[in-house]
């Protein structure tokens, strides 16, 4: 079983930034794809960014631009640096990561984007 923990949400203005964490622990043996999704409320799940292990990302067309996705092998932790926030990327947001064939998720951290 993996563990997922995200950490770094919090409220914050239009326009500003914010860095979320999220690191795996417990059986881990090689993890592959790692990645950030979103639920606003009233709305389904979505993709926002993801890596392979070789690093290859990939973006929703929403927050191209203003994201970035990044992961440390060694510390098995992914990153997303939220830049230019804006209030329609107020949700909770959800890591995932991929090892072997079981996809394994975090509890979410609220992000809101509010003056």
């Amino acid at each position: 079983q993996v563990q997922l923990m995200e950490s770094g949400g919090g409220l914050v203005q239009p326009g500003g930034s914010l860095r979320l964490s999220c690191a795996a622990s417990g059986r881990i043996f090689s993890l592959n794809a790692m990645g950030w999704y979103r639920q606003a409320p009233g709305k389904q799940r979505e993709l926002v960014a993801t890596i392979t292990s070789g690093r290859s990302t990939s973006y929703a067309d929403s927050v191209k631009g203003r994201f970035t996705i990044s992961r440390d092998n060694a510390k098995n932790t992914v990153y997303l640096r939220m830049n230019s926030l804006k209030p329609e990327d107020t949700a909770v947001y959800y890591c995932r990561a991929d090892q072997w064939s079981s996809a394994y998720w975090g509890q979410g951290t609220q992000v809101t984007v509010s003056s």
